[in-house]
């Protein structure tokens, strides 16, 4: 799972930097930035919870 949110992040950036060199209208170019950055986020917590201990495991 940890793998999937480290190759989501890449997604969400290159997205954002579609919409900025595609889009001329403002409100859509914001738009789809905003969703870039939803998407990194949601790669980021994969990633992160992808990486944590299961509950009640004890760590070495």
């Amino acid at each position: 799972m940890k793998y999937a949110g480290l190759l989501v992040m890449p997604a969400g950036f290159f997205l954002a930097l579609a919409a900025l060199a595609l889009f001329p209208d403002p409100g859509r170019r914001t738009a789809f930035v905003i969703c870039g950055l939803i998407v990194e986020g949601m790669g980021l917590a994969v990633a992160v919870r992808g990486h944590m201990l299961p509950r009640g495991e004890n760590r070495p």
